[in-house]
């Protein structure tokens, strides 16, 4: 299937061929957020102009091939194994008894090839490597790319991506590959050049970001999960391409007045205590043909982060919002700026509640409510608070009786506890733990126990939660700085917020502009 207005070279079938002989030198991919895409190698300097005349039919007299691929038997037509091997797949022959005889049955139809019975591949067999999955602008992507991309994607997600899912990841990271390339050859095209230290400057920060000092953890975790430096290093150099990219061609021409800034500010000062949401959006877009099968897609998207999976990666790989870049973050919004059908549905909401899939205009929407206050006034849940957590756990294959009974004491023994001061000596007859933090934020702390213990009193405890599983615990008020009178935003900060929606918006066009110019095939 092709798509593209601008007319460019195609792949010949033969050329593949020759490429599928050779083999790739490298696997390439893209790793965690967004997309990707490789450059094939020149292979003019490898292949002679004869190698894509037409081949001799093999002089294959049986009918059908039995071929061994590990410990796998696969029964092809002779017609089909002649295919394959002009194709450039190789199949390694196992060395069993049995194949010995067939194998020597089988050598005198191989004419004047003259093939040894012990074949020993001299290279790795793995296809993905070298087939295309897609060509961008005769740029290949590999299903080593697309399989590389995918296990960043599922890393993220804990693993928690179901069969069906995976389906679904496989062709929205395909798609992600394909703009990066589209970004990467625009970049190239208009002469910005990414260097290999930028790169690996960004690299190593995000190695220590997540790695401390030792970059090589990275380096190990990323194997270990299926996917390369290489491909997060692609990744890396296709964002510092297209954020070049939008310096040179959209930032300059982003204009901002004072009025509307001053405007803004107007607003927020006459919506003063009102109440504003920080929403996450998956936005998945749909035409009335298209409307069934994109809400059952929705629906499926949903069970997947109703078990676990993480909303962010989701909205990077799935949404088609321009929020996609940033996780579906929408940031802090009032409902009045919403859509209908988002505000009224955002209304009933709870902080950390997910809905959807809803109906709005032009797709199908998935909303979740990451926080919500009021503007320009001091939120309770911003109090950093100090507190003390005092635990049991339970022994192993403990019946429910006896560990209701434990808790019944580990409660009466906790209200006993007459202040902080108190709490490691009455712990320790409980037989209970301690553990201390005074620097927790209100609005950190799990939904559920934010109110229980914004309505504590310093040497207070919350009522007994966990299980038996986890142990049971709780917490005990002893400290709070409440959060001090919010000033409405400066001048500039809002000048920069506008400017960057506006930026994100023409970023969006452009993308699409690039997408609609390209010649891309699909195999």
């Amino acid at each position: 299937m092709r798509s593209g207005a601008t007319a460019s070279r195609s792949i010949s079938a033969c050329a593949i061929s020759a490429c599928a002989r050779i083999g790739a030198k490298r696997a390439h991919g893209v790793g965690i957020g967004a997309q990707s895409g490789y450059r094939a190698g020149p292979l003019s300097a490898l292949v002679k102009p004869e190698t894509c005349k037409r081949p001799a039919i093999l002089p294959v007299n049986t009918d059908w091939i039995i071929v061994k691929l590990k410990t796998l038997t696969a029964l092809f037509p002779a017609t089909a194994a002649a295919a394959l091997v002009l194709s450039g797949v190789a199949v390694h022959a196992q060395d069993t008894a049995s194949d010995t005889q067939e194998s020597a049955d089988n050598s005198q139809d191989n004419g004047s090839l003259n093939l040894p019975s012990d074949i020993k591949m001299l290279g790795e067999n793995n296809p993905n490597v070298r087939t295309a999955t897609a060509v961008v602008n005769g740029h290949v992507i590999t299903g080593t790319d697309v399989d590389q991309r995918v296990a960043l994607v599922v890393a993220a997600n804990k693993g928690k991506v179901s069969s069906d899912e995976m389906q679904r990841l496989r062709a929205q990271v395909l798609r992600n590959l394909i703009d990066e390339t589209l970004e990467i050859q625009e970049a190239k095209a208009q002469k910005i050049d990414v260097t290999p230290e930028e790169v690996e400057q960004s690299y190593q920060r995000v190695a220590a970001q997540n790695f401390g000092q030792n970059p090589g953890k990275m380096d190990a975790y990323l194997k270990s999960v299926g996917s390369s430096p290489a491909s997060l290093k692609r990744q890396i150099e296709g964002e510092i391409a297209w954020q070049k990219l939008l310096r040179r061609n959209i930032q300059p021409f982003v204009n901002v007045s004072n009025g509307e800034v001053n405007d803004v500010l107007k607003q927020m000062e006459a919506s003063k205590g009102t109440e504003e949401y920080r929403l996450g959006e998956i936005y998945l877009s749909a035409t009335p043909e298209t409307s069934a099968s994109v809400e059952q897609n929705a629906e499926k998207i949903v069970d997947q982060l109703k078990k676990g999976g993480s909303f962010a990666a989701y909205a990077r790989q799935f949404s088609e919002a321009s929020t996609a870049a940033v996780g579906g973050d929408l940031g802090w919004v009032r409902l009045a700026t919403l859509p209908t059908e988002m505000a009224t549905v955002a209304r009933e909401m709870q902080p950390g509640q997910l809905v959807g899939p809803f109906q709005i205009p032009g797709g199908w929407e998935i909303m979740l409510l990451i926080d919500k206050r009021q503007v320009l006034t001091a939120d309770p849940r911003d109090a950093v608070l100090s507190l003390k957590q005092i635990s049991i756990a339970f022994k192993p294959g403990i019946s429910e009786d006896a560990a209701r009974a434990q808790v019944q004491k580990f409660a009466e023994g906790v209200k006993q506890i007459k202040g902080c001061g108190d709490v490691d000596r009455e712990a320790q007859a409980l037989g209970a733990s301690v553990v201390e933090n005074n620097q927790v934020r209100a609005r950190a702390l799990p939904a559920q126990l934010q109110d229980a213990v914004l309505n504590l009193k310093v040497g207070q405890t919350t009522p007994p939660f966990g299980s038996v599983q986890d142990g049971v615990r709780v917490l005990m008020l002893c400290g709070r700085d409440d959060p001090e009178q919010v000033d409405k935003p400066d001048f500039e900060s809002v000048m920069n917020k506008l400017e960057d929606e506006r930026i994100n918006k023409r970023a969006q066009r452009y993308l699409r502009d690039l997408r609609s110019d390209a010649y891309i095939e699909y195999n």
